[in-house]
């Protein structure tokens, strides 16, 4: 008889996972998300544009030369003697330059470099936000296929157990109560499903939405599931290490730094420039110039240094270091700011899962139990020492704890790859290996 009353559960259950041999792993997921997503596409894009940006940066401090050319026509003309001509010209001048000196060109220059460490703390945050949502949608569908299931479960159960209220009733061993209240479990249980089938093909959309495939089938969990602990298991130790590793401390660092150079700029407003110069010109006469009649070509090479020394700006360059100063100031509040806000979302990730763990523990003691008093209660059904009422809430306790349980052990898989990205320590390796996991 026990055997029989499980195969409800076992027939949802398969049907539930009956894609299974056809469904992808996490990882597979990941890689498609990678080549579709347009989030992602768009922040790889700006973290190109970001580092063609920074290299313009180093134009300042390269020699820079120069193409001039022209042509012209005149007309001479004089009285005494009578003379009248016209001419042309034809010149070309190449020029260079090469800053020696230039202390604001510098700075930018090393601000430049800084913008590519700004630019690969972004694209490592997206990497780690899409590792995130792919994970959250990948649950998402395995969560709501276990609700599906279990709904589809309890129905079956609660129509033996309604199927059972009508025969004892028919042959006076029961009340019309028992039928009734099977009834209105049994059309629960319906609304249940009803909601559960929403529920799946909505999460399943914005699986395919993410991925760019059309009806993309996750691998189930195996159950049963250790689930792993957080290691190291000292929250301090996270939080250190997102001193090195978090990408938005990295991203206010960076910033401060960018603001300090600002400030070696601003003050260059007061310093000397010196540049090498060096040019050269040939400028050709056709048909003479206005002294001679004759053909002419000249060429003049010049080499030299130029010197630059502001005196006064009205002002102006002070100004811009107090503002630059500010800013510096701004810069280092906003990365204790961050530093802040990193250390306490690592904290309340870790005890995120340790707490789910535990919850898991209690859960899977709690299945076992309703599971207990399920069998007992129809049990004392049978012998008349229980109403059809106790059966009823023993099967939606047993349901309903089977789903969180469900839910659980999604929850602390995901709080792993979430704990991993409050620090900054997220990469496709732990991907890697929690997909391994979830193929055991």
């Amino acid at each position: 008889m026990k055997l029989l009353r499980l195969l409800p559960l076992a027939a949802a259950l398969g049907a539930a996972f009956s894609q299974a041999a056809h469904a992808e792993s996490l990882l597979q997921m990941y890689e498609s998300a990678r080549a579709y997503d347009a989030t992602w596409q768009s922040a790889k894009a700006q973290f190109d544009a970001n580092l063609f940006r920074a290299e313009q940066a180093k134009a300042g401090i390269l020699p820079t030369a120069n193409l001039a050319a022209g042509v012209s026509r005149s007309r001479f003309d004089l009285d005494t003697p009578d003379v009248n001509r016209g001419f042309g010209t034809q010149q070309a001048t190449v020029s260079a330059s090469q800053p020696l000196y230039r202390p604001g060109n510098f700075a930018t220059y090393e601000q430049g470099k800084r913008q590519v460490e700004l630019a690969q703390g972004v694209l490592a945050a997206a990497s780690q936000d899409l590792v995130i949502r792919v994970s959250q949608a990948y649950f998402d569908v395995l969560a709501a296929q276990d609700t599906l299931a279990f709904v589809r479960a309890q129905k079956a159960a609660v129509a033996e157990q309604l199927a059972s209220a009508k025969r004892n009733f028919e042959v006076g061993t029961s009340t019309i109560t028992d039928t009734r209240e099977a009834q209105a479990r049994y059309d629960l249980v319906i609304a249940q499903e009803i909601a559960a089938e929403n529920d799946l093909r909505v999460k399943r959309l914005a699986l395919d939405t993410l991925v760019g495939k059309a009806d993309a089938q996750p691998n189930p969990l195996p159950v049963p599931l250790n689930v792993p602990a957080p290691q190291p298991a000292d929250v301090n130790v996270w939080v250190q290490q997102a001193e090195e590793s978090s990408p938005a401390i990295l991203q206010a660092r960076t910033n401060l730094e960018i603001a300090q150079l600002e400030t070696e700029k601003a003050k260059a407003g007061h310093k000397p420039t010196l540049d090498l110069t060096a040019s050269y010109n040939v400028t050709k006469n056709l048909s003479g110039n206005t002294t001679s009649a004759a053909n002419s070509r000249s060429g003049l090479g010049q080499v030299g240094l130029a010197f630059n020394l502001p005196l006064f700006a009205g002002f102006a360059t002070q100004n811009r270091i107090r503002e630059t100063l500010s800013l510096e100031e701004k810069g280092q509040a906003d990365l204790e700011a961050t530093r802040r806000a990193v250390a306490q979302a690592t904290r309340t990730a870790y005890f995120g899962v340790v707490s789910g763990a535990g919850q898991v523990k209690a859960l899977e003691a709690a299945e076992a139990s309703s599971q207990s008093a399920l069998d007992a209660n129809r049990l004392g059904y049978q012998v008349g020492v229980r109403i059809n009422i106790d059966v009823l809430n023993s099967q939606s306790q047993l349901f309903q704890t089977k789903r969180d349980l469900a839910q659980a052990r999604y929850n602390v898989l995901l709080g792993l790859l979430k704990l991993r990205q409050a620090n900054g320590t997220l990469s496709a390796e732990d991907l890697e290996k929690l997909n391994a996991l979830l193929l055991k």
